[in-house]
């Protein structure tokens, strides 16, 4: 019997091995995953998850594989969010990579939840590619976390603005905060309230585990785009589901995802949206729905995270490393 050999990665080995990658060469690596999902071309089961009340915290394992592919991939993430008093970060996790014909593993991706914030990050690059408004004036963060800076650092990949705006329960995170970004290029003001932020920014990324909302839709302005990241469970929710009855568009990463979590969910059982009005990110990243016909409307992009982002960026972080995924079943 022969014994495949299995790739063990730290995670400084897969930050190295993202790094080598080109930002747009990854944006386009993903956006291949949500048309391919879109298409019916990648087989994804529902979502497994266990939920924590001391400490709070959630598991989520999402796996899948394109029907293109060699590969499998089997990812298990979590958010444990009083680990900062520890001195650790609230997100940690792995992925693993199998041989599709065989079981056999061919990678594992020891990355404490690097890849799922990266690819995380990506996802609203890609929504902001597609959705934002053309010449976006400012962009608004609320939340003042690790997804917060990246998700700010990936834009600067797709947009051109460098006026940002950041709300945090924290002062003295939303003054680390903007104090950091500066670092990357980008001139950011704190708002006192939602409102301001609101009124202030048309391209505007949630990023909290909040379990109520933070934007009321007397808050948005016309023209505005939201993606919103932190809604990945039943009962988290930032936006008010009356923003998602107002905007012209609304899209979701999974519609079938969407259903049951993040703030289509909560709009759909407040009969806010009809599920029809939903479209999915992978349609409107082939064309074949268009993201916005106009500057004045309101577009949202519920992004509960879908296993293909995860697929495609360790099938990327194999390749940059020169891990080989068999090409026969």
């Amino acid at each position: 019997m022969i014994a495949l050999p299995t790739d063990v990665l730290t995670q400084l080995e897969i930050e190295k091995a993202v790094a080598a990658i080109p930002p747009l060469r990854l944006i386009e690596t993903i956006e291949a995953g949500f048309v391919a999902y879109s298409n019916g071309r990648a087989v994804i089961p529902p979502i497994a998850e266990m939920s924590f009340e001391d400490p709070p915290g959630d598991v989520h394992v999402k796996y899948g594989y394109l029907l293109d592919d060699a590969c499998y991939v089997i990812k298990i993430a979590s958010g444990f969010y009083e680990n900062p008093r520890r001195g650790l970060l609230v997100s940690q996790g792995m992925m693993l990579v199998f041989d599709r014909g065989s079981g056999v593993p061919i990678a594992v991706l020891l990355d404490n939840g690097y890849l799922t914030r990266i690819r995380t990050a990506v996802a609203g690059a890609i929504a902001a590619k597609w959705m934002a408004p053309p010449e976006a004036s400012c962009i608004g963060i609320v939340g003042s976390g690790v997804q917060a800076g990246l998700q700010l650092r990936w834009l600067a990949a797709v947009v051109e603005v460098r006026e940002a705006m950041v709300l945090s329960r924290s002062p003295e995170r939303a003054a680390g905060y903007a104090k950091s970004m500066s670092d990357h290029g980008f001139n950011v003001a704190i708002a006192r309230n939602a409102r301001e932020l609101g009124q202030a920014c048309d391209l505007i990324v949630t990023t909290t585990p909040s379990k109520k909302p933070l934007l009321q839709v007397g808050d948005i302005r016309a023209g505005t785009h939201i993606t919103a990241m932190g809604s990945d469970t039943l009962d988290k929710q930032e936006l008010d589901p009356a923003i998602l009855g107002r905007a012209e568009v609304v899209v979701a990463d999974s519609r079938d995802q969407a259903r049951a979590r993040g703030e289509i969910a909560h709009a759909l059982r407040q009969r806010q949206i009809d599920e029809k009005r939903v479209i999915e990110l992978g349609d409107v990243i082939s064309g074949k729905v268009p993201a916005r016909r106009s500057r004045a409307e309101i577009s949202v992009a519920d992004l509960t995270g879908v296993a293909v982002q995860d697929i495609q960026i360790a099938k990327a972080v194999c390749a940059s490393l020169g891990i080989e995924i068999p090409t026969e079943r």
